[in-house]
């Protein structure tokens, strides 16, 4: 908000000007709420994210007749969008055919454009277990869940695996105790095992696959041997500033030093792999995870002070010398602001969350330079437009939907903001500012974090408060200081200060996770949760009439009844009674105590998927150990809707079903059972088996019991017939 306030300035000058040659529409104007000044341009985006979304809800992957579809739809819009049918004066019909012309044809190219962007995304994927040589480039350096150095490897040669069947990337995770990776564009080889990206833990679940297709990523695995380099790393430009980066992001860990040092390195250059997974869990415990990512906040508070110093600066240098005082110091400030951010975009290695945050950026200085207001729901429209339209997938991430909640929810605030700060002295300005706007973006981002992560930080706003601040003044300040100074060797101090800030960070991030009571997990909500909250949100915001009074008002009072049906809906769900992972190593049924495992190890990382979306913060030990499950520990057995359930393990399965194979028993195995075995284990569905053949057909299978009997869904059902489900 304060961002909004400096940045508006040169704007609202026009502004006034404007108003002194047509008083009554300034009058309007001011009365008029943001959706109301900002007009159509806000709905680019909105119509634009019904055609993406419903471009990745088709069971089947869009093909020429679709987007012949689509095509047509869009040229029927356009059509309209020009066309009046101003039949009578007064008539309404000619505006309202216009605004639907307008809705198709954003709809046709958000779902025009998701083809497209799938068409160049588009690379094979390893789809069998692969164990051998693994020879590529080295082009990411970061670390996994388990705390093991990770490379991205492009360029990839496999044994015995054709040149029309590589993948275009893959990613490897390193022995534990490496801490030392190549340099980006060295060549290297090593022996390692690999498989395709793994699908969901559920049906409905987050699905990895989706988001590796999109980034191109083939393959993933681990390798237990040294990593030898078969070439050091070329000349090739983009590589070699790679490699600065990472030569820039060690020299900030060293200086620095421990867990502060990988964390001022992952906020200026992007490179996450000093940061510890303790260090992670912790930021997100206490909901400070968003600092370590780089986003627009960043991008905003060095475009903000870039913007700021070199105004100070200009009007300094001006009024001093007494020249150039006809040049805008505000507009050659904001193209300083976006050079900052460009420059910053480079440094942090150009992610796609990075790029998002760039973009708005740059929009919002570009406004400046048009005397537009720097953040308006114009500029936020203009940017998701963009991010949109050069990444559709985008849409589905929650970097993407929590950014812009987040920066809406502050934008329509500023008026309230605007007519109580008058009203406080001016030391308090600040502190109420920054508690109303941690408020205010925590309210908007909360329930999307609960929604896609399960888990709610109950004092994130408090560690916000305390953290922030000091982001603001020391941390990203000091970044771009200390490498202005670093050629004449003058960067210590501009360090130990953003080091000093980063350790503030740390410990304040400690002490909020420490807290009793500091998270709690949130049951998973059903698929017509977010499109509820979304699409009533959306109707609130741009549909409100500040001077048409609740009878006219009926889209804002829509949205909000939308918001609260989703929240209902939220609160009304139940989850699945029964699951089985695709690797057949889990299965989890629902008691009154609630989901019972039949084994303390095995899918670790889908049991806790498990657990969290069931609101459940047991250990997969202690839900191991609930009542249940009986019997040997590789023939597990429990009661379902009325049937036997058996869990197989290890060798020895296929033996084992046939005898088991009656009244309508459940077999869940993680070995693939013979055909010959499967054919003799009964005819007539005597009973249903899950082996490892046919959970690789059909993903993570779940279970319901209802009112209409036993309902089966599979994760492939759910997924239906894409490209990154094989």
């Amino acid at each position: 908000m304060a961002f909004a306030d400096a940045t508006t300035e040169p704007a609202m000058t026009s502004q006034r000007r404007s108003a002194a040659a047509t008083p009554r529409r300034a009058r309007s104007e001011d009365l008029a709420g943001p959706a109301e000044r900002a007009g159509l341009i806000c709905w680019v985006p909105v119509w634009m994210s019904v055609g993406i979304g419903l471009w990745f809800a088709l069971p089947f992957q869009p093909g020429f007749g679709a987007n012949l579809g689509a095509a047509v739809v869009g040229i029927v819009g356009a059509a309209l969008w020009y066309w009046r049918l101003d039949l009578q004066a007064g008539w309404r019909l000619g505006g309202a055919t216009r605004l639907i012309g307008f809705a198709l044809l954003a709809v046709a190219v958000g779902f025009g454009l998701s083809s497209l962007r799938a068409h160049r995304v588009a690379g094979p994927v390893l789809e069998f277990r692969y164990y051998g040589a693994i020879e590529g480039r080295v082009t990411g350096i970061d670390r996994s869940a388990r705390d093991r150095i990770r490379l991205t490897l492009d360029q990839v040669r496999l044994e015995r695996v054709p040149d029309h069947r590589l993948p275009r990337k893959l990613r490897l995770s390193l022995p534990d105790g490496v801490t030392e990776a190549p340099a980006p564009g060295t060549r290297v080889m090593l022996t390692g095992h690999l498989g395709p990206p793994p699908g969901p833990a559920e049906p409905g679940g987050f699905d990895f696959r989706r988001a590796a297709w999109f980034s191109s990523l083939g393959a993933i695995g681990y390798t237990r041997t040294p990593v030898l380099t078969v070439a050091p790393p070329g000349t090739d430009g983009a590589m070699r500033l790679h490699r600065l980066r990472m030569r820039v992001s060690a020299a900030m860990q060293e200086r620095i030093g421990g867990q502060a040092g990988a964390v001022s390195s992952a906020l200026m250059t992007g490179d996450r792999s000093g940061i510890s997974e303790e260090t992670n869990q912790m930021m997100r415990d206490s909901n400070l995870y968003h600092i370590i990512s780089i986003s627009g906040l960043h991008m905003a508070m060095l475009g903000g002070f870039v913007f700021s110093a070199l105004r100070l600066l200009i009007v300094a240098g001006q009024a001093v010398s007494g020249r150039c005082v006809t040049w805008p110091a505000h507009k050659l400030a904001a193209g300083g602001g976006i050079a900052a951010a460009a420059s910053y975009l480079w440094l942090s290695g150009g992610g796609v969350a990075t790029e998002r945050a760039f973009l708005m950026v740059a929009v919002m200085m570009g406004a400046i330079l048009a005397d537009r207001r720097a953040l308006s729901l114009r500029t936020v429209a203009l940017a998701a437009a963009v991010i949109l339209a050069l990444a559709p997938e985008a849409l589905l991430t929650p970097g993407f939907q929590m950014s812009f909640a987040a920066t809406i929810a502050l934008i329509v605030s500023f008026r309230p903001w605007h007519r109580l700060s008058a009203r406080l002295p001016w030391l308090l300005r600040p502190v109420v500012m920054l508690i109303a706007s941690s408020v205010v973006a925590g309210f908007a981002t909360s329930p999307i974090a609960a929604l896609h992560f399960g888990r709610m930080a109950h004092y994130g706003v408090l560690a916000n408060l305390l953290v922030v601040p000091a982001t603001g003044v020391l941390i990203m300040p000091m970044g771009p200081i200390a490498a202005l100074l670093a050629p004449f060797g003058l960067e210590a101090p501009a360090l130990w200060l953003m080091g000093l800030g980063t350790s503030w960070m740390l410990a304040v991030g400690t002490w909020i996770a420490g807290l009793k009571g500091s998270v709690s997990l949130v049951i998973q909500p059903g698929p017509l949760v977010l499109p509820l909250l979304a699409i009533g949100a959306t109707m609130a915001v741009l549909g409100w009439r500040s001077r048409a009074g609740w009878r006219g008002n009926w889209r804002g009072i829509g949205g909000i009844l939308m918001v609260a049906a989703g929240f209902a809906a939220w609160l009304n769900v139940s989850r699945p009674q029964m699951l089985i992972s695709q690797a057949g190593d889990a299965v989890g049924v629902m008691t009154p105590q609630g989901r019972a495992l039949p084994k303390p190890k095995g899918g670790s990382f889908t049991v806790r998927e498990w657990l969290e979306k069931d609101g459940d913060m047991v250990s997969q030990e202690e839900a191991a150990a609930r009542p249940g499950w009986e019997g040997p520990v590789k023939m597990r057995q429990t009661g379902f809707a009325g049937v036997q359930v058996w869990h197989l393990t290890g060798k020895g399965s296929a033996e084992a079903v046939p005898p088991l194979c009656q009244g309508g028993a459940i077999i869940v195995s993680d070995q693939a059972v013979d055909k010959e075995v499967t054919s003799k284990a009964g005819a007539g569905g005597a009973c249903q088996l899950f082996d490892l053949n046919r959970l690789r057909r059909t993903g993570a299978v779940a279970m319901i019991d209802g009112e209409a009997g036993l309902r089966v869904v599979t994760t492939k059902q759910v997924t239906g017939r894409r490209p990154w489900s094989y």
